[in-house]
């Protein structure tokens, strides 16, 4: 488990397409190589992936391997060398939930329709799957590319998140352009809550 909290942006070293449908992807980052073990999850860009191999050059990289799934329904199966890619470690207890609980399981993708350039700041309206929309409402949570935020206004297939400085600085939502994709986690208590109310 998560928190949508980015604790690091790392940048793909190399993406390795191997015969059994996975890529195996290099990530630098800034993280202590000790503290990063094998067989860890690290959220990368909003999905969670498991450690295959730790090392160390000009800095520390770690390598997960991305299966067909995971290609398919995220943005994985478009990330290249020199992608940037939010990270965030897994959940300990006694953490602070700054955030709202993300699993790093990615419903789909949501694409970037406009932005508004504010004071320091920026309005984003993504446009997302009606299968998915339903789960969205104003002031609930989403993740995108790993970041917990809350939505400001959600109307028919689209919703806008507004984007402080902070955030703007300290993850690659700041360099997003109209026309990207991100990947989309809804919440998972609006999940529980539609279940509910489907089969009460």
């Amino acid at each position: 488990m998560f928190t949508g909290i980015v604790t690091d942006v790392g940048e793909i070293i190399s993406v390795h397409r191997r015969a059994d449908n996975l890529h195996r992807i290099k990530i630098g980052c800034s993280y202590p190589r000790a503290s990063i073990a094998d067989g860890a999850s690290i959220a990368c860009a909003g999905v969670c992936l498991t450690v295959v191999e730790v090392g160390e050059d000009v800095r520390t990289w770690f390598a997960v391997d991305a299966a067909a799934e995971t290609l398919a329904l995220t943005t994985a199966g478009r990330w290249k060398q020199g992608t940037r890619l939010n990270l965030e470690r897994a959940l300990k207890m006694g953490d602070e939930l700054g955030g709202h609980l993300v699993a790093g399981h990615v419903d789909g993708l949501a694409k970037l329709v406009a932005r508004e350039e504010l004071t320091d700041s920026a309005r984003l309206l993504f446009r997302a799957p009606p299968a998915l929309m339903r789960f969205v409402a104003s002031k609930g949570s989403v993740a995108l590319d790993g970041v917990s935020l809350t939505v400001n206004d959600a109307v028919g297939d689209t919703f806008s998140v507004l984007i402080i400085p902070h955030t703007l600085s300290v993850t690659t939502l700041g360099g997003l352009r109209v026309s990207d994709d991100v990947n989309l986690e809804i919440d998972t208590m609006a999940r529980y809550a539609a279940r509910l109310a489907e089969t009460g």
